[in-house]
């Protein structure tokens, strides 16, 4: 349809029309613009909200945004001050009491926020905050870089399909699943954009999205097609940006399924995992692969052995959990080992790492059923009906080991897809949350990572980079953020 859409001439006619204006091409789509529930985030990402504090990603380091300063000595008693002179869209001031009411709704609509904030109370004294937590958290202020904290106006009546924030761009229309049409907000406290108006579409088809840059019907392709790239590189006036992220493909291990519940299982899956294989042949070298949850490069990262692997360790570790290789099946007790693979079509390259992973399974009797689904977080938290899920997962967004450990295996993590529930790794992120001191931080960290390298709870397959193709002659001052988080922002122009 996007392709479909208009000819060169109407385009030309529509931009003149809108004036200054970008179409930003995004690989997820949404239904729903409330910022406290939507996982894809698309509020903050299309410039509408913010929140209190955001990411430095050149520093790893938590920086001022709603907030200008913050103090909690304790971990317990936070006092966050607010700037002055910010309104919403609607014109209202931004207040004490409207991001206290802002808290409130998200800590209400969203448990898995409610469970990582920890906030016991607040109270608003004009422009300035006061949040007692449930316990010392030392890191809570790095939890309010999470988009779902977006700062609205609650009062709005139709949060969820015209939220109004405090961003440089007001919602002018919602397509649910099909864009999104923004127009500048001259009143933006950081100075008003030099855009007229964005236009932030979804397409899920990652060849789709490549080819409507060729064709210039959009101006920015979020992760367009790794095959396409040689060719829109070649294409003159197209650019393409790559960077390193946070980000993580893994094989999501269900626990709760009695295969999984052998170390040995999870071995043998972990040892199927070609990964260098799956770089060059999937991504073609954009990314590297993954020995665990976070980059190397990243202070609170363990250094692994590199492991052997491959189908014959694969067999050894599946022998050590009872099971045998008769007529070309692997059974134990009679009964063949047979896995339910998820995986879904927004982030292309997940299917082809399940295809990969079905065929060497098969190899050695293993068989493997891959099931597509749409929005894998929901499909995920609401059934048990699986064993294995390739999933992307951010794993360092606020510059810290913190939200990926609490998040994916603390018994009360919002993404804790796995079922995990471990007394001794809880206990080690309990511990890493009430811990100040960043070297002794990362230890904890590196002992909670090699807690779950040890006992195979998920395995780690890439580090994929964040590729980004965008028409060079008009676009200007687009970043590729390593966090993902930033994306329309109020310096981006065209020339």
């Amino acid at each position: 349809m996007l392709l479909g859409a208009c000819s060169p001439a109407s385009n030309s006619a529509a931009e003149a029309e809108q004036g200054k204006h970008v179409h930003f091409l995004y690989n997820f789509s949404t239904r729903s613009l409330d910022p406290h529930t939507d996982s894809s985030y698309v509020p903050l990402r299309a410039g509408i909200t913010e929140t209190l504090v955001r990411l430095d990603e050149d520093k790893l380091a938590v920086a001022p945004w709603l907030a200008k300063s913050w103090e909690g000595d304790d971990g317990e008693h936070w006092t966050i001050h607010l700037r002055d002179g910010i309104t919403f869209q609607n014109g209202k001031p931004l207040t004490g009491d409207a991001v206290k009411a802002s808290l409130e709704r998200v800590i209400q609509e969203n448990t898995g926020v409610n469970n990582a904030l920890k906030i016991q109370s607040i109270e608003a004294d004009g422009q300035t905050l006061h949040i007692t937590t449930t316990e010392p958290f030392p890191e809570f202020v790095s939890e309010l870089v999470n988009p779902n904290t977006s700062i609205i106006d609650v009062n709005e009546s139709d949060i969820v399909n015209k939220p109004v924030g405090t961003g440089p761009f007001v919602l002018s229309s919602f397509t649910p699943g099909s864009r999104l049409e923004l127009k500048r907000y001259d009143g933006y406290w950081n100075g008003a954009s030099p855009l007229d108006g964005i236009t932030f579409s979804f397409n899920e088809d990652a060849n789709a999205r490549s080819l409507a840059l060729k064709s210039g019907q959009v101006d920015i392709v979020y992760r367009p097609e790794v095959e396409s790239l040689a060719s829109l590189d070649a294409q003159t006036g197209i650019r393409v940006d790559a960077t390193s992220t946070f980000r993580v493909h893994q094989m999501t291990m269900n626990m709760q399924r009695p295969a999984l519940q052998d170390v040995n299982v999870r071995h043998a899956i972990d040892a199927l995992i070609d990964r260098k294989e799956i770089v060059d042949s999937i991504l073609l070298g954009y990314g590297e692969p993954a020995t665990g949850p976070f980059l190397p490069s990243l202070p609170f990262a363990p250094v692994y052995k590199q492991q052997a692997g491959g189908e014959e360790v694969a067999k050894q570790y599946l022998q050590k959990a009872g099971y045998t290789f008769v007529n070309g099946t692997m059974q134990k007790d009679g009964q063949p080992l047979k896995l339910t693979l998820l995986t879904y079509s927004s982030r292309a390259d997940l299917p082809l790492i399940a295809q990969v992973f079905q065929s060497d399974a098969g190899r050695i009797g293993v068989g493997v059923d891959i099931r597509q689904i749409d929005t894998p977080e929901e499909y995920m938290a609401a059934n048990r009906d699986w064993d294995l899920a390739t999933y992307s997962n951010l794993t360092a967004p606020r510059g810290d080991a913190g939200y990926y450990l609490n998040a994916t295996y603390h018994p009360k993590g919002a993404l804790n897809f796995s079922g995990v529930h471990d007394d001794q790794l809880t206990a080690i992120i309990d511990k890493l949350n009430r811990t100040v001191e960043p070297q002794q931080r990362a230890v904890l960290a590196k002992q909670a990572a090699d807690y779950v390298h040890d006992h195979v709870i998920n395995a780690f397959v890439l580090y994929p980079s964040t590729i980004v193709a965008y028409n060079e002659n008009k676009v200007k001052n687009w970043v590729t953020t390593r966090s993902e988080y930033y994306m329309i922002t109020n310096k981006l122009d065209v020339m």
